[in-house]
């Protein structure tokens, strides 16, 4: 017994890994294409949770499902209009160096019933726990003002959306969420990333990546930009000055 001792020492990590319960997640679509038609999309999330013995434990503690769905980062700058002499003017700015291009949180229940602010931060669950990364060093007053328009304005454009109660989960085992992908989404590699959540801890997280992409001659438009800036530059220079000389001749034929 004294020689397995050791044994079961080193295996026991693995053994509490075993015991804990596993996601198994997927998306409707994992590759979505944008053409010149592209009104936006819905994704359905879902998936299943397998646990220790294939069943749920038997206990009055609720489980909980949250969904992120998280665009590629980018660097944004967020100028603060001031109202001077009747006139709006820019009155000061702010960069931040890698802000999700599009944040999505689903969950259960409201996220602050279900975990606590320090467990909310390290993850990123919820608009007011992003880690936006701001390149100067302002005031944290200053930061948490302009971190608020930051994600008001997306909030407007469809791109940052919060829905609490909007995942469903049945018998304890299986759960699904809507998610609405605006028609002004980014494109990029997006990640759907699902949490297990139990008494206010963190047992099991899973990601799924979802592929945005261009399609047609708008995908053709934006790799013409991307590799040939100066000539496409010029290409829509000369083409905006043949348009308008067209209208106005036009315009003096009528």
């Amino acid at each position: 017994m004294r020689r397995l001792a050791p044994v079961l020492a080193l295996l026991s990590p693995l053994l509490m890994a075993q015991a804990k319960p596993v996601l198994v997640p997927d998306v409707s679509q994992r590759d979505i294409q944008i053409a010149y038609s592209f009104t936006g999309a819905e994704l359905l999330l879902f998936g299943a949770i397998l646990y220790p013995g294939g069943r749920p434990p038997q206990d009055d503690k609720p489980t909980d499902i949250v969904v992120v769905v998280k665009g590629p980062t980018q660097s944004i700058l967020i100028r603060e209009k001031e109202k001077i002499a009747g006139l709006w003017v820019n009155a000061g700015r702010l960069r931040y160096q890698s802000a999700p291009s599009f944040y999505a949180i689903a969950s259960s229940r409201p996220i602050g019933r279900i975990v606590d602010d320090r467990t909310r931060a390290i993850y990123e669950l919820g608009l007011d726990s992003l880690q936006l990364s701001p390149a100067s060093n302002a005031p944290a007053d200053v930061q948490a003002r302009f971190q608020a328009g930051l994600v008001d304005q997306r909030r407007r454009a469809g791109l940052y959306v919060e829905a609490p109660s909007a995942v469903e989960i049945t018998d304890d085992v299986l759960y699904r969420a809507r998610v609405t992908i605006p028609a002004r989404v980014p494109v990029g590699r997006f990640t759907a990333e699902t949490f297990l959540i139990r008494d206010g801890r963190v047992l099991a997280a899973a990601v799924r990546d979802i592929d945005i992409r261009k399609s047609g001659f708008e995908r053709f438009v934006a790799r013409a930009a991307d590799r040939a800036a100066i000539p496409y530059g010029l290409t829509a220079v000369a083409l905006s000055v043949l348009l308008g000389w067209a209208a106005g001749w036009i315009a003096r034929r009528v």
